[in-house]
């Protein structure tokens, strides 16, 4: 398979994700990550993988979403890229949230967020927590979801002036 086929079949799946039509995308960068798998280049594989998982994710297929994902973080973390890695985690997080499993959610979004403070992008390793928060609150676990904004919120070096209130109000604490 010539170079030029997957990178043609992503930015083909990259059109169908901008239209909307998801299950499309996701079967087109399957088809990107099988080219790219069979060049020899796994960490284009992954990127397309973890494309697919988010392209699922939108077309309402969490179980397809967490196949195509799963692995991808291996990939990220033996070529030292904490970043993609922490994404990766990130996509594999969500699917299993979206299949009703939040303690295997849980525990990717740990590694997610840990991936997120080796990189050092700490917008991203606040989201991670937040989506943790949410979970906990779904839970009725309050005080472990304030814990978790929390700790997303102390990594950020510049918050915006909405997470500088929440943080004022995480200190003030009235329980």
């Amino acid at each position: 398979m010539s170079e030029i086929i997957p990178k043609s079949l992503t930015e083909d799946a990259v059109r169908a994700y901008q239209e909307g039509n998801y299950e499309n995308a996701a079967r087109l960068f399957g088809e990107a990550a099988s080219g790219f798998t069979s060049q020899d280049n796994p960490l284009e594989a992954a990127e397309m993988k973890n494309n697919q998982s988010v392209a699922w994710l939108k077309a309402g297929n969490p179980g397809a979403a967490h196949e195509a994902a799963r692995g991808t973080a291996g990939v990220f973390a033996q070529a030292g890229d904490s970043r993609r890695e922490g994404i990766a985690w990130s996509n594999e997080a969500a699917a299993l949230q979206a299949l009703g499993r939040a303690t295997d959610a849980l525990e990717k979004y740990r590694l997610a967020a840990e991936a997120f403070q080796r990189a050092g992008e700490d917008g991203m390793r606040n989201d991670v927590y937040q989506a943790m928060a949410g979970i906990k609150l779904k839970q009725g676990k309050t005080m472990e979801a304030l814990f978790h904004m929390q700790l997303g919120l102390a990594g950020v070096k510049r918050p915006t002036l909405k997470q500088r209130i929440l943080l004022a109000l995480l200190r003030v604490r009235p329980w």
